[in-house]
């Protein structure tokens, strides 16, 4: 078999992994993620050999772009612009997003929108047939695009009937990507598990990770039981330079009736006139901020979250705002309140603030080219710059779309270009060096089985940490004591043998030392990360952290190795 990358037999391919592989397949390009972002990567690059990983079944969509209610932000409207869209986006940012990506995401995103709708999506019109526009939280202009209260699904349906038609597209279902296989200093591949927990090496000369963000890291989220970083912890675990770990948005309104995930409740529905109230009807939120129920997120999640602290119940009241309309405008939302016997129209919604978006990731060029050779990311997954310390509502849409056109371009133009160099067959002095796993493999059976229900007891309690010492609010005292638990919350997975659920624990501990350190070193309270021991903005520090993240041994790390190393150049996009 000879690959892209030079190899003449499978063998020579499988020395590369130290894994038990079972099969080796070569593609393009390989994909890992099917939300918005993977899916519009897979189709920019279709046509080539790509491989599409998901760890769902495909007709569903992956991680959290289905579940997106509220709409994609594009400055579509006559009385809008892609400058007026940037200046929102920028104030949301908190002073840390990158211009350029910011203008990037708006000058490109109206083009990327049209494309969209040309494969078929169906966006919300008024009675004219023009498209109707809604209004969220820090937008100076009603630029929302929505499918009702359904946006996501509506836009991951269109990607998915494209994707299932185009030429080239090789789709796994059910695969669990593990981890990244790197050669001589690049990525070359990913070792994945497929369904039935057989390791598959997937080889190509490029490899974008589109797996989304890590809201199961806390115990109260709005995001689906998959969306647990893996991805990040990837391509931490390979080498490659995170940035921004700190930032996690909190959104604001999740429905408080005791599930878990938390089901959303969308921010258009404050864009259509509902209000914050607490359990004597009075609007907290009317000296909190001029924009009151729209300010920007971070803003009212704490100040739901100090109502809430203070044995206050908060809700959202669409009442007069909406009344009977509510069923047809915010179906989705209505289907979930009658799920638990409460109806919007009569009465208000309990509502409380969870874990949502994650601002930071893999740090990444223009082209969505992360520090490693051959490894690319896209959506929330990566971190652009376009966010900042704070994600204007509606923007991710678009970014998945916009900078997955985008990874998709600068892989074809890669694969145009270069040469790929041959790989020496002889590989077994390189093993190691090749793809750094701990010993003994985690692929060998463990010594003594747990029960399967100890690895949920261990997720479960690094999830209510996390949301107790790295969630809404933070400070030294409780990040400190978290990260020196962590060891013996990783050291508990140690008895499983390898699995899906395992390779996700193994992921959300790691992430919660990238998380949490970053939070410790980053002493001010900015967007998404507020420090009650250092609740002011520091202007000293409105610059983005970037680090090579150590994942590995953190029990013989000390504090100071563990913390993220700021870098403040600009990220090199060559």
């Amino acid at each position: 078999m000879t690959s892209p990358l030079g190899f003449t037999d499978a063998l020579a391919a499988r020395r590369l992994t130290e894994l038990p592989v079972e099969r080796v397949l070569v593609a393009d390009l390989v994909v890992v993620g099917t939300g918005v972002a993977g899916l519009t990567a897979a189709l920019g690059a279709s046509g080539r050999r790509v491989h599409l990983l998901t760890k769902s079944a495909f007709a569903a969509g992956g991680g959290s772009s289905p579940w997106a209610q509220g709409g994609v932000a594009v400055a579509l409207a006559p009385d809008d612009s892609p400058a007026l869209h940037a200046a929102d986006t920028l104030a949301a940012g908190a002073g840390l997003n990158d211009p350029a990506a910011v203008e990037i995401l708006t000058r490109e995103g109206p083009d990327a929108v049209r494309q969209l709708i040309a494969l078929g999506a169906r966006f919300d019109r008024d009675a004219e047939g023009k498209l109707a526009f809604g209004r969220e939280a820090a937008h100076q202009r009603r630029r929302v695009l929505h499918a009702r209260d359904a946006t996501g699904a509506e836009i991951v349906r269109a990607l998915l009937s494209a994707v299932s038609n185009a030429a080239g597209i090789a789709v796994h279902e059910h695969c669990f990507a593990w981890d990244l296989v790197t050669y001589a200093g690049r990525v070359i591949g990913v070792v994945a598990l497929h369904d039935g927990g057989q390791p598959v090496l997937h080889l190509a000369p490029a490899v974008v990770l589109a797996t989304g963000g890590c809201g199961q890291l806390f115990a109260r989220t709005t995001n689906p039981v998959e969306v647990t970083g893996d991805g990040i912890a990837m391509a931490a675990r390979a080498g490659a330079r995170m940035i921004d770990m700190a930032f996690v948005q909190f959104h604001p309104t999740a429905l408080d009736v005791g599930a878990d995930p938390m089901p959303l409740v969308t921010e258009a529905l404050r864009g259509e006139g509902a209000t914050l109230v607490d359990e004597t009807g009075r609007r907290f939120m009317l000296p909190q901020h001029p924009q009151a129920e729209l300010a920007p997120r971070d803003l009212v999640a704490r100040a739901i979250w100090r109502e809430l602290d203070a044995g206050r119940r908060v809700f959202l009241d669409a009442r007069a705002a909406l009344g009977d309309r509510f069923p047809e405008r915010f179906p989705t939302v209505f289907a979930l309140c009658q799920a638990y016997d409460i109806d919007p129209r009569r009465e208000p919604i309990p509502v409380a603030p969870a874990a949502h978006y994650f601002m930071g990731g893999i740090a990444v060029d223009a082209a969505g080219r992360s520090s490693l050779p051959g490894l690319w990311a896209c959506g929330e997954a990566s971190s652009t710059g376009v966010h900042g310390a704070n994600r204007l509502a509606s923007n991710s849409l678009l970014e998945g779309l916009v900078y997955g056109h985008r990874v998709a371009a600068s892989i074809l133009e890669t694969l145009d270009r270069d040469q790929p160099a041959p790989v020496p067959q002889a590989l077994e002095a390189h093993a190691a060096a090749a793809h750094e796993l701990p010993r003994p493999s985690p692929f060998a059976a463990p010594a003594s089985q747990a029960p399967a229900d100890s690895l949920s007891r261990s997720v479960a309690h690094l999830r209510r940490r996390m949301w107790d010492s790295a969630g809404l609010v933070r400070d030294a005292a409780g990040l400190e004591a978290l990260l020196d638990e962590l060891p013996a919350i990783q050291a508990s997975l140690a008895p499983f043998a390898v699995s899906r659920r395992r390779g996700e624990a193994r992921n959300l501990v790691e992430l919660a030392r990238m998380v949490a350190g970053a939070a410790l070193a980053r002493r001010e309270s900015r967007g998404g990360h507020f420090r009650s021991d250092y609740p002011d903005t520091d202007p000293a520090q409105a610059r983005r952290s970037a680090s090579v993240a150590s994942v590995r041994e953190p029990s013989a790390a000390s504090r100071r190795d563990r913390l993220p190393q700021p870098r403040t150049e600009p990220l090199s996009a060559d």
